[in-house]
């Protein structure tokens, strides 16, 4: 047998590849591990977004959306392990959650982590999701690959808000990209602030003064529409007219609205909100000639009917009764108005037998209007006043067969009750209660009919020691208007992305829907500015086409339309001096709602100051005699609030705990509520309620309850359980809300 023999050359070559087999075994195992493993991700995240990320989804469910209302310290450790979790729609919403927390505390390199390859999976954030990681790669230094993906949203995205947000990243490298930004996106608010900043450093840029007319409709643009009208009038377009007019109109400033509408003409709302805006000026002659054009150009027009009844008030009599005879031939919804001045014009012209036809084609024809049950209750008080009670109820009575949404009716009602327990007729009462509660809920009469029903809800004499349970939602409502992708930031807390995004959305629209009124007052609350989203929210009431009208019913169905209503912001602080001051929370924060609307710096005409409109004087007694610290602030909150539950608590006890004495007191002193009690019987609350002489008081008081009576039905599980079987609107889903007290 022939020996072996190796080469000493190729000895050492097999043995290199052997040992570098065996070393690149070991080195190439983790690798080959971890591509493996991002490779089942990749066909996981495959399969999920397959299957698409819904619109919305089943909030209830959501974890994270629960997470969103917690602070980013206390969320950061639950988010982190639902993020590692299997794909899905929580996940997502987890990663980009934690992401955008990181990128706040300055963690790029942490976000860049959470945001990879995330648009595959959450396309409905997708263009945010570019946006988020291009800021993530910049606070790595890494600018080149933060520009990269700025330019990739702008080119995967470019009719996008975001891409407005990207371009304005990228000015900071290249200010043509502002220029690009300008041109492109006229309707982001970002375009706006940097518009303005341009105009203080050159005020004479009509294009861009025309800009903010066009697009920007907040009061902050008054100024620009002010010097357009007085320094470019010539220059305007009947669009810049319309533009100016409209944003003045929104703003409360029908005066200005009314000069710029008169240069747009040809239409019926530019015509009637000339007319309109002259009237509220006090201008009676210029609105009378405006109105009687649009009734001469438009007669068939929805703001006609609104003219004529202006007119109807601006005349003499007899031509009064001419333009109610028209709206009632033209509008035939408008007539039971028109009936009802009628009679009261035919009684002053001494037309007897004509006022009596008036009055009874208005109860027989139109007996659900508000005309018609606004007359019942007029007459009925007179005959209640000179001791006829039972004739005063017979001709209230046709009320319960009605469901008017008025105003008038739960009032008429509620005496009807009152009158009826009076002549010992409780099952009649009963019944006038129940009415209130079934088509009338929200109202200042629904908690009184509640008392008379025997409900556990607080009475005048001791609501102050009562604890209702109070709970709050857990996470944040789904808005009715707006994209997807702004409800998902919404729901998500982004508020300053959301706010970009749908006011991007709405552009140069001049009048939102009743969901987009209601969405962008969902949005103010969110900022803070509690007074001007209440004012939003509560103003849909005065839509005046049947459709809108029909879609703010539908919205007064839903827990997120009280909610926003009626807000808890300041929740823990309220909760925590209430307990220490031993009063009702729920009627400490209706007494902040109607003093300040939950505005920090509030002032008053007299100089009461921030949450409870603590005047200065009354603050430096209290510190004086208590053992308040008296290095306050009357506009921090937890300042005020420590010291308006300190004085309400005392106007309580000098009245041995009677709320409503208590309340009148903190409106309009102890010297005037000491006054009425001996002027005024005090057999009857509600009828010294009535008696009080000064209406901002009495407003006052049934507006303080009435609040109360709402954060009761919205807050409080037992009571919204009760109303519910009346109205059928259950405001509080355990699922969604958590015990607080």
């Amino acid at each position: 047998m022939k020996k072996l023999t190796i080469k000493k050359g190729s000895f050492f070559l097999a043995t290199t590849l052997l040992l570098g087999g065996i070393g690149g075994y070991f080195w190439f195992q983790p690798q080959v591990k971890r591509l493996a493993q991002e490779a089942v991700a990749l066909v996981e995240e495959y399969r999920f977004s397959l299957k698409g990320t819904p619109e919305t989804t089943n909030q209830e469910s959501s974890r994270v959306l629960a997470l969103v209302l917690e602070t980013p310290e206390t969320r950061r450790e639950e988010l982190t392990i639902i993020a590692q979790s299997q794909p899905s729609l929580e996940r997502n919403r987890a990663r980009y959650l934690l992401a955008n927390d990181l990128i706040a505390q300055y963690e790029g390199g942490q976000a860049l982590v959470l945001l990879r390859r995330l648009e595959v999976t959450y396309p409905v954030l997708a263009p945010y999701i570019l946006l988020k990681r291009g800021r993530a790669y910049e606070l790595t230094n890494n600018i080149q690959q933060a520009q990269n993906t700025w330019r990739q949203l702008i080119e995967n995205y470019p009719d996008t808000p975001a891409a407005a947000q990207a371009l304005f990243s990228l000015s900071n490298y290249d200010p043509q990209d502002l220029e690009q930004m300008i041109a492109r996106f006229p309707e982001h608010p970002l375009t706006h602030e940097i518009v303005r900043q341009r105009l203080e450093e050159n005020p004479d840029q009509v294009e861009l003064m025309l800009l903010l007319a066009t697009y920007d409709h907040s009061y902050r643009t008054n100024p620009i529409r002010d010097r357009l009208i007085l320094e470019h009038s010539g220059d305007l377009t009947r669009q810049n007219w319309q533009s100016i007019g409209a944003g003045y109109w929104q703003n409360g400033e029908y005066r200005k609205a009314s000069d710029a509408y008169r240069y747009v003409g040809g239409d019926p709302r530019s015509i009637y909100r000339t007319a309109r805006g002259f009237h509220i000026n006090g201008n009676t002659r210029e609105a009378i000639s405006w109105y009687k054009k649009l009734v001469t150009e438009f007669p068939d027009a929805q703001e006609t009917a609104l003219a004529l009844e202006h007119l109807a008030t601006l005349s003499g009599a007899k031509a009064s009764l001419f333009y109610l005879d028209l709206l009632i031939e033209k509008f035939p919804s408008q007539a039971a108005t028109a009936y009802y001045r009628k009679s009261i014009i035919l009684d002053f012209l001494q037309s007897p037998q004509s006022a009596v036809e008036a009055r009874e084609t208005l109860l027989t024809n139109y007996a659900d209007s508000e005309a018609a049950i606004t007359y019942r209750w007029q007459t009925a008080q007179k005959l209640a006043n000179s001791g006829d009670k039972r004739q005063a109820i017979a001709l209230l009575k046709p009320i319960l067969e009605t469901t008017s949404g008025g105003d008038v009716a739960p009032e008429a009602v509620f005496w009807l009750g009152k009158w009826s327990l009076d002549l010992g007729e409780k099952e009649q009462a009963n019944q006038a209660f129940e009415y209130i509660l079934t088509h009338h809920w929200q109202s200042y009469y629904a908690w009184r009919a509640a008392v008379f029903l025997g409900w556990d809800v607080g009475d005048f004499t001791d609501v102050r020691n009562h604890r209702p349970e109070v709970v709050k939602p857990t996470q944040r409502p789904l808005p009715p208007a707006g994209s997807p992708t702004f409800q998902e930031l919404f729901l998500l807390g982004q508020d300053l992305d959301a706010y970009y995004l749908f006011n991007a959305e709405i552009g140069d629209r001049q009048d939102l829907s009743v969901a987009e009124q209601f969405t962008q007052g969902l949005l103010l609350l969110e900022q803070q500015d509690y007074r001007r989203a209440i004012s939003l929210i509560w103003n849909l009431k005065m839509r005046e086409e049947p459709r809108e009208q029909e879609q703010w019913q539908a919205l007064r169905q839903t827990p997120t339309y009280w909610q926003a209503l009626f807000p808890f912001p300041y929740y823990q602080t309220i909760l925590t001096w209430s307990e220490k001051r031993d009063l009702n929370p729920l009627l400490v924060i209706s007494l902040i709602r109607q003093e300040s609307t939950f505005e920090v710096d509030a002032r008053s005409p007299v100089g009461a100051k921030g949450l409870m409109q603590v005047m200065p004087s009354t603050a430096q007694w209290i510190a004086d005699i208590s053992d308040i610290d008296s290095d306050y602030s009357l506009v921090d909150p937890e300042d005020n609030i420590i010291l308006g539950t300190w004085y309400f608590d005392h106007t309580h006890e000098q009245y041995q705990n009677h709320s409503l004495f208590a309340v009148a007191s903190y409106n309009a002193g102890p010297g005037n509520v000491n006054n009425w009690k001996k002027r005024y019987s005090l057999t009857d609350v509600d009828v010294f309620v009535n008696n009080i002489p000064f209406p901002e008081t009495q407003g006052y008081v049934k507006s303080v309850f009435g609040n109360y009576w709402n954060y009761l039905r919205i807050y409080n599980p037992q009571v919204s359980e009760l109303v519910s079987q009346y109205n059928g609107v259950n405001l509080l889903s355990s699922s969604q809300l958590e015990q607080s007290q």
